[in-house]
């Protein structure tokens, strides 16, 4: 019958039961969006933490973006029709 070479140190033996103590994590719902997110965290997807909007969104970063895009690419042709203009 095979028998251990060396002594299995304490550190080791204890390590097997490390881990009984975890419990799964709660689970709370956003009040803005009703998404799940942990308790004591701000919500990623509406940016609300305690009914405070504390965080911009990537949603609404890409809106911002598109519309700061479009209104340049407007201010763009409507300078070069004033330029166009200018010229004849």
């Amino acid at each position: 019958m095979p028998v251990p070479k060396r002594k299995r140190s304490k550190a080791r033996r204890d390590s097997r039961f490390a881990n009984k103590g975890l419990k799964p994590r709660q689970i709370a719902t956003c009040p803005q969006c009703k998404s799940a997110i942990a308790p004591h965290q701000l919500c990623k997807e509406c940016g609300h933490y305690k009914g405070v909007k504390v965080l911009t969104t990537k949603v609404e970063r890409l809106v911002k973006r598109a519309e700061l895009n479009q209104a340049k690419k407007a201010h763009q042709a409507e300078s070069a029709e004033t330029t166009d203009s200018e010229a004849r």
